[in-house]
């Protein structure tokens, strides 16, 4: 009787743990759809009025559209993304989260449905002689980074023999690059293209795609595939519909969002 009790009681703490981990049937069910999100533009960040706003925000209410629901914006520090999923305080994540397998331990990944990375940003003058990027593995050539990024770590394999000069922020490593003191900077996107955006004439993109690529997935709890097949199929119709590849466009290779934010500023 003891150890059938106890089994009983095992059992129960189990369910109730789980308990707020909602399925899809019971997210249409209940008519909401709770989306977790990092408040980082032009990711999701706040408007003016105080709404939320970004490409994460437009892909959750897409999403939420889409599945006939109402979308409740929930936002985390990323390193409360993963948990709060696991406790059920959200039904999905959609905050530009890399998939990684130390992740795919604790939550399902979607297919990829954006990506960012690391991007190469360029002083215009200083490379005007450089016709490619290997000609940057010279020791007369300086790259910027931010000092123990992965940037900087990329920047030193791309190009042993150039000079990797570090800085203690993003904005010391932008503002060495716009007065020449780099030939390049190398930076988590969309950084590089917003410095070129804000500084034409002075400042280039010269790859146009980042020179390490993350992928990004939806991330569901375990244990619900109809949930990830939904979710891949979301992800392929809004490809080949090209609102996916629209929405980042406007939020990761435009300003024109800042706007919104009420004050100009990422």
């Amino acid at each position: 009787m003891t150890r059938v009790a106890a089994t009983i009681a095992l059992a129960a703490v189990v369910f109730a743990g789980n308990a707020a981990a909602r399925p899809l049937q019971e997210v249409l069910n209940t008519g909401t759809l709770r989306v977790g999100v990092t408040l980082f533009a032009p990711w999701a960040a706040r408007g003016a009025d105080g709404d939320l706003v970004g490409f994460e925000v437009d892909v959750a209410r897409q999403l939420a559209a889409d599945m006939g629901v109402k979308p409740q914006l929930l936002s985390y520090d990323v390193d409360r993304l993963v948990p709060a999923l696991e406790s059920g305080e959200i039904d999905i994540i959609a905050a530009g989260l890399t998939i990684t397998p130390e992740r795919a331990l604790h939550v399902n990944f979607s297919e990829p449905y954006a990506e960012s990375g690391i991007g190469l940003a360029t002083h215009v003058e200083r490379t005007s002689t450089v016709t490619d990027i290997k000609a940057l593995d010279s020791n007369t050539i300086t790259i910027g980074a931010v000092e123990n990024s992965v940037g900087a770590q990329l920047a030193r394999r791309l190009w042993p023999r150039a000079r990797v000069q570090v800085f203690p922020s993003v904005d010391a490593a932008s503002k060495a690059l716009l007065a020449g003191e780099v030939h390049g900077y190398v930076e988590d996107e969309p950084v590089p293209t917003f410095l070129a955006l804000e500084n034409p004439g002075v400042v280039d993109v010269p790859t146009g795609r980042p020179l390490l690529v993350s992928p990004a997935g939806f991330a569901v709890n375990k244990g619900d595939p109809d949930f990830l097949a939904f979710l891949n199929a979301w992800i392929t119709a809004h490809k080949a519909d090209t609102w996916l590849p629209t929405t980042a466009s406007y939020w990761f290779e435009s300003l024109r969002w800042r706007e919104r934010l009420g004050n100009g500023k990422r």
